[in-house]
């Protein structure tokens, strides 16, 4: 039985047991996920956390010296940024769209007891002015992962300069990379029984009672994400990437498993990163680039949360959003997008910040928060799944790019 099966059967008997516990045995749950579902998921969260920074400083400082010539490495960047651009603005756009047609927030929710204690997120400014990193072991520490890259960068922009001159150095580099995809491959065997941890916690904590009152919300981003990843990824993957898109999703699957137990782009990234080398065929030093920048700058999973929330809570509190607001919230979502950091739940306190941008209140999100642990698994399967398909594109246009040049 192959990883991908053990972990889709896992992801449902953890589904099944924990709302079978919280239904039937609710007194027997508490102490039953205080000593195992919960340490179970934790520690295989931790087991994957731990290798999030080596994994990420090696293969962006590998792939950026292994892709040499500075025009190349521009050349790639630019295109994988606007991918991630035009991607995550037509998930925003599709996400308010389908808000919408089928106005969820319209059916009489009770907003009495809402409240919620915004956190205060970054401004695009400061995002922007904190990329470089004054103390690049203090960005590592805290997992700055915008500094990290941006740090790694420089070092592998340098090491493909001096070429020669520093070739021990870029040996360690690459035999820790290597360390590095060996314990991936260790720590993966554990990944059934974390994922079995972590939807069991989840669903015997929430049962369905939120899920139900939320019903429409869900069943609106859940039909935006599915409708993002099928027709934006998989157009692109096929028009421009020259790829079976069928063949695609089939093989990134055990990544999206992953992404979709443990709810972070990078907890996901050293697993994703592997599947798109070893099943999806990308080169190295372009997936080594681009996956690791993508978990950091392309969240559009998030994007189609941050549209569908924002609607419907103008709808719930009957407010009526002009044309230049809505610019706004696209706008607002896509830039807010790049300062997300992969880890769950952080979509939240950029929401709040889209929220105040268009002067709707906060408290809102205390409606959906119940049911959002259950859509943070599903978008960041969906983020994930965006990188990819970057990488692969890219890989193709840049393999075409070297035959018109041969």
């Amino acid at each position: 039985m192959n990883l991908t099966i053990k972990i889709f059967i896992a992801l449902i008997l953890g589904a099944v047991i924990g709302l079978g516990m919280h239904f039937y045995t609710p007194a027997l749950f508490e102490p039953v996920d205080t000593y195992f579902f919960s340490p179970l998921g934790t520690i295989f969260l931790n087991l994957i956390k731990m290798l999030v920074v080596p994994i990420v400083f090696f293969s962006i400082t590998l792939g950026t010296a292994s892709l040499g010539d500075p025009k190349k490495l521009g050349r790639i960047g630019g295109k994988a940024l606007l991918f991630f651009l035009v991607t995550t603005t037509i998930a925003i756009t599709l996400a308010m769209g389908f808000t919408y047609l089928f106005e969820p927030g319209n059916a009489g929710i009770d907003t009495s007891g809402a409240s919620y204690e915004a956190q205060e997120a970054p401004s695009v400014v400061d995002t922007f002015t904190s990329i470089i990193p004054t103390n690049p072991i203090q960005a590592m520490v805290e997992g700055n992962m915008l500094q990290i890259i941006t740090f790694s960068i420089f070092i592998g922009f340098a090491l493909s300069i001096l070429g020669e001159k520093v070739e021990a150095v870029y040996r360690v580099l690459e035999q820790g990379n290597n360390l590095m995809l060996f314990l991936v491959n260790v720590i993966m065997k554990f990944a059934p029984y974390g994922a079995f941890g972590l939807l069991a916690s989840a669903m015997g904590s929430l049962g369905l009672n939120g899920a139900k009152a939320m019903l429409s919300y869900m069943l609106v981003i859940l039909l935006v994400l599915s409708i993002h990843a099928i027709f934006t990824y998989g157009t692109a993957v096929a028009v421009i990437g020259k790829q079976n898109p069928f063949q695609f999703f089939k093989a990134f699957l055990p990544a999206m498993a992953v992404a979709f137990s443990t709810s972070s782009s990078s907890s996901t990234l050293p697993v994703s990163m592997k599947v798109a080398q070893e099943k999806l065929h990308v080169p190295k030093p372009i997936s080594s680039f681009i996956q690791p920048l993508g978990a950091t700058i392309n969240m559009d999973g998030t994007a189609i949360m941050q549209g569908v929330a924002t609607i419907f809570i103008a709808q719930v509190y009957q407010t009526d959003l002009s044309f230049s607001q809505l610019v706004m919230v696209v706008l607002t979502a896509v830039l807010a997008s790049i300062g997300t950091a992969g880890v769950p739940g952080v979509g939240l306190i950029m929401l709040a910040m889209v929220l105040n941008q268009v002067s709707l209140p906060v408290e809102g999100i205390a409606l959906i928060i119940g049911v959002d642990r259950i859509l943070d698994m599903t978008r960041t399967a969906v983020n994930i799944t965006g990188d990819a398909a970057c990488a692969v594109i890219v890989s193709q246009t840049e393999k075409r790019y070297a035959d018109a040049n041969a």
